[in-house]
């Protein structure tokens, strides 16, 4: 693209000759306004004055374009639409450009490592609470049941912690990945043919309606964990449909 320090230098010498041109006219014009001679030599000269300032305005408006286009771009960033700045700019504002997106997919980096430690974490965790779990049962079956159920209360605490704040940084993860976004109708028409098989001899039903338009700021693992939970909960309780 045409650098912006062209763009500028070119209107304001056509700017500048325009209002040469035009002081030239109102002179001429001044000196011979008694004459018929001159004014078809000064009507030209006001067109062409005219022409030349409104091509020099062209220029320096479109001096600002790049930056109204770079505006929308980074719009699109903060509301999930795209992950990156794409388009084409000049040469003294590509460099800004280049690095941002870099800055960008570093970030964007920094949070799926950061989701998948935490769900690292989790899942380490999950396998010693069940074996405190097994170790409940088998103190219960020996009798000791105030101890198994000390035992069995703190498992089953450690376990909402542990899925409260694993839920915390999926999401907290998804609202800061830029440009994460999903189809609801995708993740919900999965979702309801599995429960409409699981469900299949309670004679529950699910029905979706969804416009296909319809997305949400998270990625598809998250919304159809998110959804899975909510449909499954809603086929325990429904009599026959679930809307």
């Amino acid at each position: 693209m045409k650098s912006l320090r062209a763009r500028l230098l070119a209107g304001s010498v056509l700017w500048t000759i325009g209002l040469i041109v035009v002081t030239n006219a109102l002179t001429l014009s001044l000196i011979f306004h008694r004459f018929a001679g001159p004014v078809v030599h000064i009507g030209a000269m006001s067109m062409l004055a005219a022409g030349l300032l409104i091509a020099g305005l062209s220029q320096l408006r479109s001096v600002l374009a790049p930056f109204r286009q770079l505006q929308s771009r980074l719009a699109a960033v903060r509301d999930g639409s795209s992950a990156r700045v794409e388009g084409v700019f000049p040469r003294e504002v590509a460099p800004v450009i280049t690095d941002l997106n870099a800055l960008l997919d570093h970030r964007a980096q920094l949070v799926q490592r950061a989701i998948a430690k935490a769900g690292d974490l989790a899942h380490g965790l999950k396998t010693p609470l069940a074996v405190l779990g097994q170790e409940s049962e088998r103190l219960s079956a020996a009798g000791q049941h105030e101890a198994a159920a000390i035992v069995a209360q703190q498992v089953e605490r450690m376990r909402r912690q542990i899925d409260y704040h694993l839920a915390q940084a999926r999401a907290a993860g998804s609202g800061a990945a830029l440009g994460a976004t999903c189809p609801v109708a995708a993740s919900a028409e999965g979702l309801a043919r599995t429960l409409n098989r699981l469900y299949v001899e309670r004679k529950v039903a699910v029905a979706l309606s969804v416009p296909a338009s319809h997305c949400v700021r998270v990625q598809r693992e998250d919304l159809d964990e998110m959804l899975g939970n909510l449909l499954d909960n809603a086929c325990k309780w429904a009599r026959s449909r679930v809307s």
